[in-house]
């Protein structure tokens, strides 16, 4: 341990940590909880007991309590969905995105959906911003408007020609109203839906159902813009068929149509004028086939491309991943000129429109709806798929204790009491050492494990 803590050029106080956690009476307990944790950078610590007893008889039948482990505390996965803040969590948030999106689009019967919801027609759109004012950009692989054929890593795209005349009042409060954007064009869909198939609103909803999954992503200006599987079902949902009238056609028609007629209005407010927010003209609809058939808008791809935006948020924009209380601030954090007046907008704004609540979202530029919703029938929940890993975890727990397994108790004789407190959260600067490399072997694991099921041949399904 201390050959390899100084190899990997660790600060004397840092050493210091590793060899005092790797000397403990309880290092084994203590790398098996962050192994349990998957490395969780910054692990829920809770102090506490949990006993099951025979409802009759009044023998316990499982217990445990955290005063036999290290520090009287046990540690738990924080569940962040961030990449920024938690890697590990974040690869498990998207992972069960990815499990949520798939099982929309090619059947699961463990997850609500059958395998011959691979017939029902199915679109991937994309829903844009509207422009605030030109920024770099790569047209094409053309030269930008500034005359620079930008490369794809440039840290000027994304950020506009002339910050004077750009408008980001407006682009913060569209990224706050883009919410409702979305609710509002879920309705006009179902009603342009019924308007195309000549039916009544009541008469399309008795024959078909729409469904959707849908990610939110922050574009390089710091706009939000939507991805979203909307399919067709029948009647009764994914397990019955759509009408012979619901096809891929008549819904990109009705996508486009229904896109074109949200407006949002935002009353005027002392010197700011009133806005109608709308969706930008960029809006893309295309088909997702069941095989592929050589389009790049496959199940597959769908779905890994849904999950892997369900872990980013506004830090990709360059600004912060937690709540920003000032404008002096942004000083200390040096956040780049763009999203910097992006949030002080917001902070500016606050005062301006206090329902928005613009100052607790400044740093999400606006923002502040859910990153991944989907309908009720579209497939399962995220909580469904966590309870499930969650009784998997307590099963093993179980056997390793040579305990019987909690499935294999009946509720209805058994009685549990538990009492659990918050202890704090995070790692010592040792710990967080050892977390790290814990994440790492995951990793490299998980990656070795994937190239023998693919052959080394990425598909993009490593979510």
């Amino acid at each position: 341990m201390n050959d390899t803590a100084t190899a990997a050029g660790l600060d004397p106080a840092t050493l210091a940590d590793v060899l005092r956690v790797a000397g403990s009476p309880g290092f084994d307990r203590i790398q098996d909880q962050i192994r349990r944790t998957g490395g969780c950078s910054d692990p829920i610590h809770l102090t506490g007991s949990t006993v099951t007893r025979d409802r009759a008889t009044g023998q316990a039948l499982f217990s445990y309590s955290t005063d036999t482990e290290p520090g009287g505390r046990l540690r738990i996965a924080c569940g962040n969905r961030r990449a920024s803040r938690c890697p590990s969590c974040a690869w498990t948030y998207a992972g069960d995105t990815y499990h949520l999106i798939r099982a929309g689009l090619v059947g699961d019967p463990d997850k609500g959906t059958p395998h011959t919801i691979r017939d029902h027609p199915r679109v991937f759109a994309t829903l844009t911003a509207p422009s605030f004012g030109p920024v770099h950009n790569r047209p094409d692989n053309r030269p930008c408007r500034c005359g620079t054929r930008h490369p794809e890593d440039s840290l000027e795209l994304g950020t506009p020609l002339d910050p004077e005349t750009y408008d980001y009042a407006g682009a913060v409060l569209w990224n706050n109203h883009a919410s409702e954007l979305w609710r509002f064009f879920t309705i006009y869909l179902r009603r342009e839906i019924a308007a195309r198939a000549g039916l009544t609103q009541k008469a399309a909803r008795e024959q078909s159902k729409v469904s959707f999954g849908k990610v939110a992503e922050y574009q390089k200006r710091g706009a939000i813009h939507f991805h979203a599987v909307v399919r067709f079902d029948g009647p009764d949902g994914p397990d019955s068929p759509p009408p012979h009238w619901a096809t891929v056609a008549l819904l990109t028609d009705a996508i486009h149509a229904a896109a074109a007629r949200v407006r949002v209005d935002l009353d005027a407010s002392g010197e700011h004028p009133a806005r109608v927010f709308c969706w930008g003209d960029r809006l893309d609809v295309r088909e997702i086939k069941a095989f592929g058939d050589g389009s790049e808008i496959t199940e597959q791809a769908v779905a890994s491309y849904v999950a892997k935006y369900a872990t980013k948020a506004a830090e990709t924009t360059g600004t912060v991943d937690r709540p920003i209380g000032n404008k002096e601030a942004l000083v200390l954090l040096d956040v780049p000129d763009h999203p910097r007046r992006l949030i002080e907008a917001c902070l500016d704004l606050h005062g301006v429109y206090p329902d928005r609540k613009l100052r607790a979202w400044a740093h999400m530029l606006g923002f502040r709806g859910h990153f991944s919703t989907k309908s009720r029938a579209y497939s399962t929940t995220l909580g469904a798929l966590r309870q499930v890993r969650a009784d998997y975890r307590a099963a093993q727990h179980c056997a390793a204790l040579g305990l019987p397994d909690p499935d294999d108790i009946p509720e209805e004789t058994t009685l549990t009491l538990a009492h659990w407190t918050y202890a704090g959260h995070g790692h010592t600067p040792g710990e967080s050492w050892l977390a790290a490399n814990i994440r790492r072997d995951i990793a490299q694991n998980r990656e070795l494990a994937r190239e023998e099921m693919t052959g080394g041949d990425s598909d993009g399904s490593e979510c």
